[in-house]
């Protein structure tokens, strides 16, 4: 995890000493746009901070390097008003903010692979329930069969048990 300050005002470099000592992280220091990209062509940040003079003077180029941010959270703050501590704060928040984010996302994800597995192993139960029933019980499919739908009954149970402690969670 690393961190991008896109600002030309002096201080600079010691400012991100401290969000990097406070934050645990690296952070590096681009003088501009040109710098800022040529930076982000480099390496991947998980935050993009742009100086808001810099984005005001600039905005074709704060867009160019928004979009050349990538995954990264963009922040757009006035170094000039603000300190450093704020800094660390807005990262911190803006950090924390995507994790929670991310989170979201994965449970979401999990729940409707979940429902989807669960729906095609009542459908796999069904036709092979609707297939047992067709069947002539002599027949050697009919052994076939029944394995598949004990081994749709197990997996059902096993998705059954293991949504649990995740809804409990909820």
């Amino acid at each position: 995890m690393s961190i991008l300050l896109v600002t030309g005002i002096e201080g600079a470099r010691n400012c991100a000493e401290v969000v990097a000592k406070n934050l645990g992280t690296d952070v590096e220091v681009a003088d501009g746009r040109k710098g800022a990209l040529a930076t982000l062509r480099q390496k991947e940040f998980s935050a993009v901070v742009v100086d808001d003079t810099i984005a005001e003077c600039d905005p074709a180029g704060a867009e160019a390097i928004w979009e050349r941010a990538g995954l990264a959270i963009p922040l757009q703050v006035n170094f000039a008003l603000s300190g450093a501590a704020r800094l660390i704060r807005e990262i911190r928040a803006a950090l924390h903010r995507r994790e929670r984010e991310q989170n979201l996302a994965r449970n979401a994800a999990a729940t409707a692979i979940e429902s989807e597995l669960k729906s095609t192993v009542a459908g796999l139960l069904l036709q092979s329930e609707l297939a047992l029933s067709g069947m002539d019980a002599a027949s050697p499919a009919v052994e076939r069969v029944r394995m598949v739908a004990d081994l749709a009954g197990n997996l059902r149970r096993q998705l059954a048990t293991s949504a649990q402690p995740r809804d409990a969670r909820m």
